[in-house]
């Protein structure tokens, strides 16, 4: 399984798409003229696999962002709502979400509210987004629903970034969002079942890149749940690093307490401890997606597992 997947990889290794400022609709050089709309980053959020922290690195990703200056937009796709909810959305309480953009042909705008950060809002979900599956495969143009409903609301307003959190599974929520996105990121866990759960995520993203979205690149992989106490992360995460080569980000996410105590209170992690590695870890991740130079992060000293374990005996 691993053979193939590094038959697939090289596909991919080709140059990063231009920063948002960058991008040109018409595929031009010159500027825009009549104040045409700016195309702005869209980035799904996508692993197949649950638990490799996609929901947390949305979330996070899009508030630092938004706290760098940038407009930003999150789309919650995945119908167990925890984009919504980890932002602070009382999702018990909608009337509209993004089930009724994609079933109902609601507009954006109708559905997309501030989170509270600045710069930041969200187009939230609800659990009837579990039905929109089966509602969906009879519609026509079912890939490109939610492409359309961007492009229409990038007429309103107006973003730099817009992130896509997906659902853990590759079903039609996911094939729409990988049709209206320009770009891929990739969190995995330093774990070996999470490499081999990377070739079917590859082959996917090959065949929509073939059949309904040739401009899909892969933004980056970043490897989330880091411990570099233990020898078996630290060997995954080089791993990782041989497999993907450039297509890996330099910030690696490590565990961090506070990135769980964030998602409790509802908020991300740099509004509910700034200082935290968690908060730090994050914000590097979002800089170097900004192509913005990383700052410095004096890693905390801990004692490993092992050696917790002697000193306690």
């Amino acid at each position: 399984m691993l053979e193939e997947l590094k038959n697939l990889v090289p596909k991919f290794l080709k140059p990063k798409i231009p920063l948002p400022q960058e991008i040109s609709p018409y595929g031009v050089s010159q500027p825009p003229q009549n104040n045409a709309v700016k195309i702005p980053r869209i980035v799904a959020v996508v692993n197949q696999k649950g638990g490799c922290a996609k929901t947390t690195s949305a979330i996070n990703v899009s508030a630092c962002l938004a706290q760098m200056g940038h407009e930003v937009l999150l789309v919650d796709m995945d119908p167990q709502a925890n984009a919504s909810l980890g932002i602070g959305v009382d999702i018990d309480n909608l009337n509209t979400s993004i089930y009724d953009v994609l079933i109902n042909n609601l507009g954006l705008d109708k559905i997309v509210v501030n989170t509270g950060v600045k710069g930041l809002d969200i187009a939230p979900a609800s659990s009837v987004l579990s039905g929109a599956q089966l509602e969906l495969a009879d519609l026509l143009g079912r890939e490109s629903i939610l492409k359309i409903a961007l492009r229409k609301h990038c007429l309103i307003k107006q973003y730099d970034y817009i992130f896509i959190d997906c659902s853990p599974s590759l079903n039609l929520l996911t094939i729409n969002a990988l049709v209206a996105a320009n770009s891929i990121l990739i969190p995995i866990q330093t774990h070996y079942y999470s490499l081999e759960g990377m070739r079917e995520l590859f082959s996917t993203i090959d065949i929509v890149r073939e059949r309904l979205n040739s401009e899909l690149q892969i933004l980056g992989i970043v490897a989330t749940m880091f411990d570099g106490r233990t020898k078996l992360n630290r060997q995954m995460l080089q791993q990782i690093q041989e497999y993907f080569k450039e297509m890996v980000f330099k910030t690696v996410i490590n565990n961090n307490i506070k990135l769980c105590e964030a998602s409790l209170h509802k908020k991300p992690v740099t509004v509910y401890d700034g200082q935290s590695k968690g908060a730090r870890d994050y914000m590097n991740l979002a800089r170097e997606i900004a192509g913005l130079p990383l700052e410095e992060v004096k890693d905390e000293v801990e004692p490993s597992p092992e050696t917790a374990q002697q000193g306690s005996v």
